[in-house]
């Protein structure tokens, strides 16, 4: 199965800015930022097809995953 994959500010350093991730059926979005060697930390906000997405929730193929760091400032 594959999941496109959108990496947004600081998580797309080293990495592509959108790629397709492959895995078995029923991947979750915690496997794909383990693949991605991303820390569960630094996730602050996780959209699938734009909808509040969770870390568990298994995926569809042709989902789109975003990841979102968080943000700093004032």
């Amino acid at each position: 199965m594959k999941i496109k994959v959108r990496l947004f500010a600081t998580l797309r350093e080293g990495r592509d800015k959108e790629m397709l991730v492959e895995g078995p059926e029923g991947m979750t979005c915690r496997q794909i930022i383990d693949q991605l060697t991303i820390p569960e930390e630094e996730v602050a906000i996780l959209l699938v097809n734009g909808r509040d997405g969770h870390l568990d929730n298994p995926l569809e193929p042709e989902d789109v995953v975003s990841i979102f760091p968080p943000v700093g400032g004032g």
